[in-house]
């Protein structure tokens, strides 16, 4: 295990305010900084960080904790490769006695197989059966662009790489960690990829993490990727984005598949990347906009590709990319249309490449006859919801027009409808943001035992409760009286039993109890639990009179009659009311 020294050590290096800038933008407000969560799609900053406690904390989907914390959600990590990262980031070395001998083994041992299996791959390119590389010849590729991205073939065999990594060392159940094999009925190995075209998926630091296979006949899937591992996530990673990160440009082209990115990347556009298999998700938009501020989506024309670019426009947008789209005649793809039209043209046409809104205003006219007035009806009906979307109001207006003039309307009135709309939209968002700040206020009445559909604890309870273990995540010297005083036990919600057995445990062995300390022990969710009782101190001290009322609670506590939920929810709506009127 890391010891305490080292952690404290590494977080002074790495304050989070300055590690958390490199990932987000982040404002000022007194003494603490906002940002959008980088862990949930958002608009209205939620998520505070608290250089007082080198700690964050989300008040929308409740995330928080350390920068160790920060680091392994958003990038994806345990805790051992976060504190690696860090030491890196900072010039400090991980004393080799101290780390995590059995996770970081696993980890590096599947690393190593897929390294080795992707070596294999790349050599069989060039070996007896010779059609994987022929393909990839007749789509064009050079020698330089196959080497680049290590592109390889599976033999038309069962065994062949499992039999190559056995005899190289490595163990049945690394094979199948790695996902490179799978296990028969009758107990034996055989390759999870056979008689395909080999893409290797690498991470931001070079590691092969999985692989994607495409077939050369007509056999189902077309595409088979790896599934999910201990170092491989395909809805979190993206494919080729070890090279776009590099691109000096802040415009970001984003593919349909492997062969357009590999087409575009070789036409001279590094700064391109796919999804793996799968329609882009929230976690992937948001890696997107660490290295992006405009997205050039590059989809298949088909129709698939087109409903495939409104959802990744959403996704764009919420985590505030601007985007654009491309619109390819006289070719499918990216790919298809390099090959006919070459690179120059390729290029006119990502600098000429619609916006976002334009194209969702054109889609808005699919299906309908607009000679019509029904046509025209459903059109404006259409617009009106991209209208609404568009929160600066001289670009909205812009559009508007474009819109009203379409289908021959009074500018005034769409504008009129489009304020009706907007105005319902905002009181929903409203209420919606009321409804989350009820939730996260109550968190613990969510995850606290029920019994008959009644919680089996009152809500003063979970009060004391979590007073108590804010005041004793500040003043840990204070840990051992409290305990002499209350048992574990009467913590019923097993988080923060957890937390108080593990700070009186470690204030016995007198080891530290700070946050980054508390990391080694839980894991992120629980350790977002742990930052916000932390940081209940900033708006409400609690002071040595309201301790001692909290211990002689819970010491009573069998005698409280416990409140329901919808009692707990109504109590702090009006609170809530009540402090926002005041404001």
């Amino acid at each position: 295990m890391i010891s305490d020294v080292f952690l404290e050590q590494l977080r002074t290096a790495c304050p989070l305010e300055e590690i958390a800038r490199t990932y987000v933008d982040l404002k000022r407000r007194g003494r603490t900084y906002v940002c959008n969560c980088p862990f949930h799609s958002e608009k209205t900053p939620s998520c505070t960080i608290f250089p007082d406690t080198q700690s964050f904390y989300c008040f929308g989907c409740g995330a928080g904790g350390d920068v160790i914390t920060f680091v392994q959600r958003i990038e994806n990590l345990d805790f051992m490769d976060a504190v690696k990262l860090l030491a890196q980031k900072c010039g400090m070395t991980i004393p080799e006695q101290e780390a995590d001998a059995a996770q970081t083994r696993m980890r590096k041992r599947i690393f190593a197989v897929n390294r080795a299996a992707a070596n294999f791959y790349y050599r069989m390119l060039t070996g007896r059966d010779k059609r994987g590389l022929q393909y990839f010849v007749s789509r064009h590729l050079t020698t330089a662009t196959i080497k680049k991205y290590g592109l390889g073939f599976a033999p038309d065999t069962w065994d062949a790489l499992t039999s190559y990594l056995l005899q190289n060392g490595f163990t049945e159940e690394e094979l199948l960690l790695a996902d490179v094999a799978h296990r028969s009925k009758r107990g034996t190995l055989y390759d999870t990829f056979r008689n395909r075209v080999i893409f290797p998926i690498v991470d931001l630091r070079g590691n092969v993490i999985g692989f994607g296979g495409r077939v050369l006949d007509d056999s189902q899937p077309k595409y088979l990727n790896t599934a999910q591992t201990p170092v491989f996530d395909k809805g979190k990673n993206l494919f080729s984005m070890q090279f776009a990160k590099n691109a000096v440009t802040t415009t970001l082209i984003l593919a349909e598949g492997y062969m357009d990115v590999i087409a575009v990347n070789q036409a001279g556009f590094e700064n391109v990347v796919a999804t793996l298999g799968t329609a882009i998700t929230p976690d992937q938009a948001r890696k997107i906009s660490q290295y992006a501020k405009t997205v050039v989506i590059a989809y298949d024309s088909d129709a698939a590709g087109q409903n495939a670019t409104q959802k990744a426009m959403r996704h764009f947008s919420e985590v505030g990319i601007q985007t654009k789209v491309l619109r390819m005649n006289g070719a499918k793809d990216p790919d298809e249309y390099i090959q006919k039209f070459g690179a120059e043209r390729f290029r006119m046409l990502l600098e000429g490449a619609d916006d976002a809104i334009n194209f969702q205003l054109d889609r808005c006219e699919v299906g309908l006859d607009l000679q019509t007035e029904s046509g025209r009806a459903t059109l404006l009906q259409r617009a009106t919801e991209v209208l609404v979307q568009i929160s600066d109001p001289v670009t909205r207006d812009v559009y508007l027009m474009r819109t009203a003039e379409k289908c021959n309307i009074s500018a005034d009135v769409l504008r009129l409808q489009v304020q009706r709309k907007q105005k319902k939209r905002q009181e929903i968002q409203k209420k919606k943001a009321f409804s989350n700040m009820v939730e996260h206020t109550i968190t613990a009445q969510q995850i606290m035992p029920v019994q008959n559909g009644i919680p089996a604890v009152s809500s003063r309870t979970i009060k004391a409760q979590e007073r108590l273990l804010c005041y004793l995540l500040s003043q840990p010297e204070q840990i051992l009286s409290v305990a002499a005083q209350i048992k574990p036990e009467q913590f019923e919600i097993p988080v923060y039993q957890k937390l108080f057995c593990t700070l009186q445990e470690r204030s016995q062995q007198e080891k530290d109890c700070s946050i980054s300390a508390l990391g080694t022990v839980f894991s992120p969710e629980e350790m977002g639990t742990i930052s916000r009782l932390l940081n209940l101190k900033q708006t409400c001290p609690v002071s040595m009179q309201e301790v001692t009322d909290c211990i002689q609670l819970l010491q009573t506590t069998s005698a409280a009659a416990p409140e329901t939920d919808d009692d707990l929810r109504r109590l702090v709506a009006q609170k809530i009311k009540k402090n926002q009127a005041w404001q």
